[in-house]
């Protein structure tokens, strides 16, 4: 419906975006302009902010990303050592595994001008009562009295009749579910507690393979098992069951979490991803565009695969174009709402450096009428 859409919009803002988080290339002045409006128009002013938005690359400046790409591509990572780097993805420091998290996401202040795009304000969300019980989250239009709390259940029914006797769970009483993947420490989570604490019959689950980092989520003092569930999930086992049945998600968030898998496992990630959302569920995805400014940086030697390279930690991350993610998505049997590449200028002001940064942005839907099989088939096709 249109007040969920409304609502996922709200929800893109405020999960794609760290506003009270500590940024790394930003000063700590107010800027002069809201982000997503800084529009360099005179290349004489490119160091007046840290960040230009909307920067398109010329020619000669995509040809160069290409070339340096293909250069730190040349030598690959031998292959036994390849293979250790994947038994070992889940033993990684998991601060260091967290650190890179907060990097990233703390410099997605995202704010594009288009009809569908994930918006940007300085508000996280901005909370309005409308009478008769219904109340607003940037636009969206909760109604109170169709919604009912977790912990409220008028009816006496149990979360196995509701959902025809599939069971009790963590938040089957919940009418509108949320899923993170590759929560880390809580920095997208306690924000939209926030604002879920608020809104009766909403449920967030959050997972990551990481089991300190699921811990320290648990321990918040803002973490309330009436209104979420963190566990711990590898998301590449496709034996590993989620404590919660197939098709009831209404949004998962996978924000800069697909990266960092092999790319052999993404469809099969995806695809599982997407049989846990509802018929008109959203996935709201975010993560590394091909040629940003950390691809370009790596040095020979660190190249597993086209694409795809090892930091020193240990960690791996893959560089998405956005055919290849609406690919992964429509094979998953996800249609598009929005794909699209966001390109930034980072500069430093005091070195004088500039930096290209990319990054792929998407949302894509479950139809609400699946055709016979479609899911199958995408995913024999793979």
């Amino acid at each position: 419906s249109l007040n969920k859409m409304n609502f996922i919009r709200s929800l893109s803002a405020l999960c794609l975006r760290k506003s009270k988080m500590q940024q790394r290339h930003r000063s700590s002045r107010r800027p002069a302009v809201p982000l997503g409006s800084r529009i360099l128009t005179d290349p004489s002013k490119v160091f007046e902010h840290n960040m230009w938005d909307h920067m398109q690359w010329s020619q000669e400046e995509e040809e160069s990303a290409k070339e340096k790409a293909a250069e730190n591509s040349l030598v690959k990572v031998q292959l036994e050592i390849q293979d250790k780097y994947e038994r070992e993805a889940k033993i990684l420091p998991e601060k260091r595994r967290e650190e890179l998290k907060t990097q990233e996401r703390s410099s997605e202040h995202t704010k594009i001008n288009s009809t569908n795009s994930f918006s940007c304000k300085n508000e996280v969300f901005e909370m309005k009562n409308y009478g008769g019980g219904s109340t607003s989250v940037q636009g969206y239009v909760y109604n109170k009295k169709q919604a009912k709390s977790p912990t409220d259940n008028p009816q006496g029914k149990n979360c196995g009749e509701e959902l025809g006797g599939l069971g009790s769970f963590p938040g089957c009483d919940a009418t509108y579910r949320i899923l993170e993947v590759g929560c880390g420490a809580g920095n997208s989570v306690f924000p939209i507690l926030k604002v879920l604490c608020k809104t009766p019959g909403t449920f967030l689950y959050c997972c990551d393979f990481a089991s300190g980092a699921v811990e320290l989520v648990k321990s918040h003092s803002s973490y309330n098992s009436a209104w979420c569930s963190a566990f711990v999930h590898d998301v590449c086992d496709d034996a590993l069951p989620y404590p919660f049945p197939d098709e009831i998600l209404d949004v998962v968030l996978l924000v800069f979490v697909l990266s960092t898998i092999h790319p052999d496992r993404m469809q099969g990630v995806v695809n599982r991803l997407a049989k846990l959302l509802k018929p008109g569920g959203m996935l709201l995805f975010r993560d590394y565009g091909r040629y940003d400014t950390t691809q370009l940086r790596f040095k020979k030697g660190h190249c597993l695969s086209e694409n795809f390279y090892v930091r020193g930690d240990g960690t791996r991350v893959y560089f998405f174009t956005k055919d290849e993610v609406w690919n992964m998505f429509n094979l998953a049997g996800l249609t598009e709402v929005q794909n699209l590449v966001d390109r930034r200028l980072q500069v430093n002001r005091k070195k004088k450096v500039k930096m290209h940064r990319v990054w792929i942005q998407s949302k894509f839907q479950k139809p609400l009428l699946l055709p016979l099989n479609n899911t199958e088939e995408g995913t024999e096709k793979h």
